[in-house]
């Protein structure tokens, strides 16, 4: 008998809540684990705590003003710390109570000079460490409240993620570089510096089982780096038609989630070997038909043609002509879910089989300049310049082939 199936097409993402309430911009939001409560933090200077009530409606339980518009915040759940960041580069510490209706102020760190614009903190070390407009990391100890260290960049730090076991951080800026850096106590050391996008870093993900970081950045592209495979692998991911915002890699079930600014919602499987996309080779003429190319002015005035514009066949990488590249093709399995150019002989060689889709793609239907998940409930807050926070059932989309622990709520 045939194999049926009962796989239904339309898996989407399914809004179970919009939260609105907030006078300006949103830029942060997190969910609360094991219990339905989100936080939140805005330009309009509030931190928010909202808890579900029986209507299934999401009230504000926690309302806080600073003195600075918040830009980012960092919660630990077990000892129910957060540390929110301003514009103004200081970042704040308070304690929730257990019902999450009362929020304590504990202390202040001077952190920056200007805008903070990630924050990661690490229990074991009692480490607070952050990236900031001012182009730096800084460490500082939670205990004391005292500043560690801090390292320098050439431009605006823009996202960070932390290794904890290691004490390895990644920072990405806003040149389009990443840096991973070593933190010891009052020093750190530049291990290497990763180059490969074409506009600023927006987004990082760290996964340490695989020791896989993923970027999305504002040249509409993700790529992954396979730091721990000594390869220094990369796979570029094509797929969004805005800078990518937010990403968060699922490693049970090998898929990788993320965001863009047009509200694009994108699912990747990543449990399938893919290929790496080539580096563009450099040549004076088409390696296709040996025309010129426009700077080549001998064998321009050599073979009396005019020389042609260089184009780059994205599945070889060689250099060709306009003509000898006139096809466009998907090719998932090198990243790139819509169509791009190819030279006339790659077009050939790639089936109808090789351009499935190798991701699934979801309107948001709000701009989105921040996302995070709560994996183990396959649940997903995004939030943005409309103010509005929306909350996402995840699980259609993300991990319906294995039995993950999802509860079906």
């Amino acid at each position: 008998a045939a194999e049926i199936h009962s796989r239904p097409q339309s898996r989407r993402p399914v809004l179970l809540s919009k939260v609105e309430g907030h006078q300006d911009a949103v830029s942060a939001a997190l969910l609360i684990p094991k219990e339905d409560g989100v936080i939140t933090a805005g330009e309009d200077r509030t931190i928010r705590v909202w808890l579900k009530r029986d209507s299934g409606q999401y009230w504000p339980s926690i309302y806080h003003t600073m003195a600075s518009p918040c830009s980012a915040m960092a919660y630990h759940h077990d000892s129910r710390r957060i540390f929110v960041g301003q514009d103004n580069g200081a970042i704040m510490e308070f304690h929730i109570s257990e019902d999450f209706n009362k929020m304590n102020f504990v202390k202040t760190y001077p952190a920056h000079q200007n805008r903070v614009s990630a924050i990661t903190f690490c229990l074991a070390s009692e480490w607070l460490i952050s990236t900031g407009h001012d182009k730096c990391i800084s460490w500082m100890c939670t205990r004391s409240g005292s500043m560690l260290g801090r390292h320098y960049f050439t431009s605006w730090a823009s996202c960070l993620q932390y290794d904890h076991e290691t004490q390895h951080a990644f920072v990405g800026d806003y040149s389009g570089q990443i840096t991973l850096l070593k933190l010891e106590q009052n020093t750190c050391s530049v291990i290497t510096t990763l180059k490969g996008h074409e506009g600023s870093i927006t987004s990082l993900w760290w996964d340490p089982v695989q020791r896989l970081l993923f970027s999305g950045a504002s040249d509409h592209s993700i790529i992954m780096w396979d730091i721990g495979g000594r390869k220094g692998r990369t796979l570029l991911l094509q797929g969004h038609h805005d800078k990518v915002q937010a990403i968060c890699y699922i490693q049970l079930t090998r898929q990788l989630v993320s965001c863009s600014a047009d509200g694009g919602i994108a699912v990747w499987n990543m449990d399938i070997s893919r290929e790496e996309a080539p580096q563009w080779l450099e040549s004076d003429s088409c390696q296709k038909c040996e025309q010129p190319f426009f700077w080549n002015i001998k064998q321009m005035w050599d073979t009396k043609t005019i020389g042609l514009r260089q184009h780059h066949c994205r599945k070889c990488g060689q250099a060709v002509c306009g003509k000898c590249s006139t096809k466009r093709s998907s090719y998932p399995i090198m990243g790139f879910e819509f169509q791009v150019r190819v030279c006339d002989s790659c077009f050939e060689s790639i089936k109808d089989e090789d351009r499935t889709s190798l991701a699934t793609f979801h309107e948001g239907k709000h701009n989105i300049s921040h996302m995070s998940m709560d994996i183990s409930r396959g649940l997903m807050v995004t939030c943005g310049s409309d103010r509005i926070v929306k909350i996402w059932d995840m699980t259609p989309v993300v991990g319906c082939s294995l039995a993950t622990g999802f509860s079906s709520r």
